[in-house]
């Protein structure tokens, strides 16, 4: 039986999508929010009780003691199904890192139409680490060497991968003495595959074993290549003015949205859309010109680098194509909605498809290939332009929001300490001190089984309250900007009182968008040179910091969880999870659940959790930090110490005559 149906404002806290969401209902069009109110979720495959994996099943375990018809036993049955998710996650992740390292290698040799070097510093930097001589060197044999290094993890046999040695010395001691330390990123991923086929490994801690493994394979291997270079290419963020939600869409011009997790394409897309012959050609359509705006992770690599706006997170693929104002959605790969094609064809909307490894039936055809990057991006700009006349009633919502997105690791580096003297130092002594009572990464999807963004933004918004720094990347950095948080002074009034402070000093938002989820490997940058600065610990395990997914969907947040767990980090994932069981009813239906909490807490320092409700993840999230904070010696949390000093409070001072400021900055009466 179906469940109830939703209201717009209980399928969305965004105005822009209900705004949306009721004009689908007028059209009689339906969404992924209908479909999820018309598609409940199955009981048992969500609990992580079917097996499918031969053609002996598929067997559902619902009784206790009952098993498959191989005797395959509840917990093996979801340790299998968890690591086969995180499997699918880490290669999504690593082959986005694997094309990357390929592109490096073509604008290194000059095969690469429209790419170049544009951040040699980052290229020089990270090659350092690496021991690739640089001196006397052009960045083009640099780039052209750590491509080939970069590509070489990716079919490495044995060995450990290369970018893992930038872990902390404990934590690398950990991984080698546990043997997850990742021989080569496609070789574990095809032995998880290996080890969850019918026959094969059916020891439940064994199997877990390897999916972290797998996981590192990704953070520590084909993610952060794919950051390193996507930065040597394009260009390391830094802070720069942007804008997110539907209102950015323009009446007057060509609205083309891209749509995916690939910079390649959507990078010379934004190069293409600039030049004088597209924008002519635009003009003699009868539009202004051509208005970029982004969807999901692409949005967020175009956003940090060039301002291009955000036109929303995951869930907002379907609602732009609503507006009747895109005429075309360029799509690549990952978290793109086959709905999408259907839905078009109510409007003039043309869906393109653009990888070699994802085509969409329905959907124009035109494949990228990055040795003619420059040529087909105008090609896909020109078929966009000449939609522009076929376009119906339009209806753009008016929200939007400023943001300032770009807070690379590089960046957070530097404003905390200036060109002479960047130093986490000053992060560090904030949360020594209790002015940061910690730091939570907020990243992650959205699920239409939940009321789009609110989780992300209510947890976020709670945990400012209590001092804590968040970090955010993905479709929860987008939820955040669509309310305003992502700027300076936002919400400032609603921020503890030591975090303000911090914030006012340094001019930062409260909230820091890191870029995409495939950047959460800037995360893991940040928290291992926070344990290099000294004074939180020697290793990521030890410092006041917690992971959360509060609206995850996606196998590839599996992965990333699995991954940060094993570097460390505590991990709280809302929603249902994939291996609950039925504890109600089935007593060993727990062991897997436990392990990944408790036993990966005991290995690793990190543990992964599932929490559905909101309050309950705040919670424990601040425990946590508290913990951490007491087991390091740190000053117990206390509000009620900052907030008079700061930026803010200078210019209180200066409104003082002088003989009453010495006393209130002193103590004492002037002379």
């Amino acid at each position: 039986m179906a469940k109830k149906k939703r209201t717009p404002q209980e399928q969305s806290a965004d105005p822009a999508a209900q705004e949306m969401i009721i004009r689908a209902e007028e059209l009689g069009i339906g969404t992924a929010f209908t479909r999820a109110d018309e598609m409940p979720p199955c009981n048992i495959g969500g609990a992580g009780m079917c097996c499918k994996i031969c053609g002996m099943g598929p067997c559902r375990l619902t009784k206790e003691g009952q098993t498959g018809v191989c005797g395959a036993t509840i917990d093996t049955i979801q340790a299998r199904n968890l690591t086969r998710a995180i499997a699918a996650g880490a290669a999504a992740h690593s082959d986005h890192g694997r094309d990357m390292a390929f592109t490096l290698k073509a604008a290194a040799n000059g095969e690469a139409e429209g790419y170049y070097i544009r951040d040699v510093a980052k290229l020089r930097n990270v090659a350092s680490y690496y021991d690739i001589e640089i001196e006397g060197r052009s960045p083009e044999e640099i780039a052209d060497e750590l491509a080939d290094l970069y590509i070489a993890q990716f079919g490495q046999q044995k060995g450990e991968i290369i970018p893992a040695i930038r872990a902390p010395e404990k934590r690398k001691k950990i991984w080698k003495e546990q043997g997850v330390w990742p021989r080569g990123i496609d070789r574990e991923t095809v032995e998880a595959l290996h080890r969850t086929h019918v026959g094969d490994d059916q020891d439940a801690e064994h199997i877990l074993q390897h999916a972290v493994k797998t996981a590192l394979a990704d953070g520590w291997g084909g993610s952060m290549i794919a950051t390193d270079v996507s930065d040597i290419l394009f260009g390391t963020p830094a802070p720069i003015l942007g804008q997110a939600n539907l209102g950015v869409l323009k009446e007057d011009m060509v609205n083309v949205v891209v749509h995916g997790h690939e910079p390649t394409l959507s990078q010379m897309i934004v190069a293409a859309s600039q030049d004088p012959e597209i924008i002519e050609y635009a003009k003699k359509a009868g539009a202004k010109g051509v208005q970029l705006s982004g969807i999901c992770c692409t949005a967020n690599e175009i956003l940090m680098r060039q301002g291009i706006p955000a036109a929303g997170n995951f869930l907002h693929q379907e609602l732009s194509i609503l507006t009747g104002a895109v005429e075309a959605m360029v799509v690549d790969v990952q978290c793109i909605m086959q709905a999408l094609v259907g839905l078009a064809e109510n409007f003039h909307t043309k869906i393109i498809t653009t990888s070699p490894k994802v085509k969409i039936k329905g959907a124009t055809h035109i494949e990228f290939d990055e040795h003619k990057a420059l040529t087909i991006a105008k090609q896909i700009l020109k078929e966009s332009i000449d939609n522009y006349k076929n376009r119906g009633k339009t209806q753009i919502p008016s929200d939007k929001e400023d943001l300032i997105p770009g807070f690379s690791h590089e960046y957070i580096n530097y404003m905390l300490g200036g060109s002479y003297r960047s130093s986490f130092r000053p992060l560090n002594d904030a949360v020594m001190s209790g002015r940061i009572r910690g730091v939570a990464a907020i990243v992650g999807c959205n699920n239409p089984r939940t009321q789009q963004d609110w989780l992300h933004t209510y947890v976020t918004r709670e945990l400012l309250k209590q001092d804590v720094l968040v970090v955010e990347t993905g479709c929860g950095a987008i939820a955040s900007a669509k309310l305003g948080y992502l700027l300076g002074e936002a919400g400032l009034d609603k921020v503890g009182p030591g975090l303000k402070e911090v914030c006012e000093a340094i001019g930062i938002p409260p909230v820091l968008h890191m870029g995409s989820c495939v950047d959460n490997t800037r995360i893991l940058t940040v928290l291992t040179q926070v344990v290099e600065e000294g004074g939180l610990g020697d290793d990521i395990d030890q410092v006041p910091a917690v992971g959360l997914a509060p609206e995850w969907m996606s196998e590839k947040a599996l992965a990333i969880a699995t991954y940060c767990v094993a570097s460390g980090a505590y991990v709280i994932f809302g929603g249902a999870s994939p291996v609950s069981g039925m504890p109600d009813r089935m007593s060993d239906s727990d062991i897997v659940l436990k392990h990944i909490s408790e036993g990966w807490e005991e290995i690793y320092g990190g543990k992964l959790e599932f929490i559905p409700d909101p309050d309950e993840m705040i919670k424990a999230t601040l425990e946590h930090i508290d913990k951490k904070r007491a087991d390091l010696g740190l000053p117990e949390y206390d509000p009620d110490r900052f907030g008079e000093s700061g930026d803010a409070r200078m210019l209180e001072l200066e409104e003082l005559p002088l003989s009453e400021r010495r006393e209130a900055i002193y103590g004492v009466a002037a002379d």
